[in-house]
């Protein structure tokens, strides 16, 4: 899945490097220059808003979020780097998790449709999946030039015409609009923030020319695919399609090269892979078995039996026959699941997943443990599905996994049962299934003792 980021609907006015064509919005109430601060905003349990602050070791400094106090469909987002400086941007409430992990991967700047910027090297947006780095891969761009707010100071704006709107007033859908230039002219009249020389606007570069922008059109035919399939992913949202770099007459356009890393990616997906393996026929080698054992499992039921067999004389032809019909043949396949699908596989598969999560968030903590351990949310979703499908293998994949992480890690039982538990948490209070199968696994819920509560606050 490409890794497209969230647009923003506004630009902090205390931030050091402006979206284009954004408007400019107070952020005064907002403590922008401490992450924990910003965290703390938004940590008022029981209620919609949340907050969050992480230091991204690999690039520098820090990232933080927090639901805006005013508007809780709003939050704030901001990223600082020790050289660099701050960007504080305005999002929907919804997209800020994204930004921030879209942040703590690296990139400080996304400009032109999911370019983005280290504070050194401009690249393309990730689209190619690695599958061996497990990374996407990063392409630079050619001769790529970094537009400063310097550059575009050119007294071609006027402050005393520019506006700083209210997060009151900002509409999500439609946000506010003005002469940018004027909107720029007064946010470098502020002083609060860098030197204009030193704030990063956009980039400019030749794949970002007129002459190599595409419309909808050439991207499919880029892609390999219909125009109105082109279309029909736009308008739902499929197709991992790539951010446009550019709107021209109220029409997306993208870069080539984007287009073409699009069309790289469709070949490199497990969607690519399969069309690869299937050679022309409709479904892979594997699902054609499948197929074939299952279309002559049913003939034996509806056919070689006796029993069966007379059930296609006119008076078995209604709609209580045939129901009663369809779920045995359901209940035929269900029962079969593990020959279908590999569970102990996947058992074991999660487990390591699991432990894996687990030593990669030792060491981002220095060796220490986090309080809780979290399980990433595709881990988590595949070990609920082994729960609602093959509970006794779910069950004995979390015990052994508790046990391999004391006798590797040294991890308690008590915090590894704890981490599954809020992992695996019932969304919905009548889930009684799972709440008694995390007893049944995990045995009663423990009182934290005093000095866990200490080490956790």
């Amino acid at each position: 899945m490409a890794l497209q980021h969230p647009r923003p609907l506004g630009n902090g006015v205390r931030t050091d490097h402006p979206v284009p064509d954004l408007p400019f919005v107070n952020d005064s109430h907002i403590p922008v220059e401490d992450p924990v601060a910003i965290e703390a905003v938004g940590r008022h349990p029981q209620t919609d808003m949340w907050g969050r602050e992480d230091r991204c070791y690999d690039s520098g400094g820090w990232a933080a979020f927090t639901t805006d106090p005013i508007r809780h469909d709003l939050a704030w987002c901001v990223r600082w780097h020790p050289e660099h400086g701050r960007s504080v941007l305005l999002y929907r409430d919804e997209d800020a998790a994204v930004v921030h992990d879209h942040w703590q991967r690296g990139p400080l700047l996304f400009r032109s449709g999911g370019y983005w910027w280290d504070g050194t090297t401009w690249y393309r947006p990730e689209q190619v999946w690695d599958v061996a780095a497990e990374e996407y891969l990063r392409r630079p761009v050619p001769a790529a030039i970094t537009v400063y707010a310097a550059d575009l100071l050119d007294g071609n704006g006027n402050p005393d015409r520019g506006r700083v709107h209210s997060v009151a007033n900002v509409d999500p859908a439609s946000p506010p609009t003005g002469n940018w230039p004027d909107d720029l002219a007064l946010w470098a009249e502020s002083g609060k923030h860098r030197p204009p020389a030193e704030c990063a606007v956009k980039l400019a570069a030749p794949e970002l020319g007129p002459d190599q922008l595409v419309g909808a059109a050439e991207l499919a035919e880029i892609g390999g695919v219909a125009a109105s399939t082109v279309r029909a992913y736009l308008s739902r949202s499929e197709g991992d399609v790539p951010d446009p770099q550019a709107m021209v007459g109220g029409r997306s356009v993208w870069s080539r090269p984007v287009a073409e890393e699009w069309a790289e990616q469709r070949r490199r997906s497990p969607e690519g892979f399969a069309e690869a393996v299937r050679a022309g026929a409709d479904l892979p080698p594997g699902s054609e078995e499948l197929h074939g054992r299952f279309a002559r499992r049913f003939f034996s039921v509806l056919w070689n039996n006796p029993a069966m067999r007379k059930r296609w004389a006119l008076r078995w032809r209604n709609p209580d026959a045939v129901r009663e019909l369809a779920d045995g043949l359901a209940l035929d396949v269900v029962t079969d699941l593990p020959g279908i699908v590999p569970v102990w596989d996947i058992g074991n598969v999660l487990r390591h997943a699991i432990l894996d999560d687990w030593a990669d968030q030792r060491e981002q903590h220095g060796g220490e443990d986090p309080v809780p351990y979290g399980i990433s949310l595709p881990t988590s979703r595949l070990l609920s599905w082994l729960i609602d499908h093959a509970p006794n293998v779910a069950g004995q994949a979390i015990g052994q996994t508790i046990g391999e992480a004391g006798r590797r890690f040294g991890i308690s039982r008590e915090l590894s049962e704890a981490s599954i538990r809020i992992a695996l948490a019932p969304s919905d209070a009548a889930d009684v299934g799972r709440g008694e199968f995390l007893v049944r696994v995990l045995g009663p819920r423990k009182p934290a003792s005093r000095q866990a509560k200490q080490d956790s606050s």
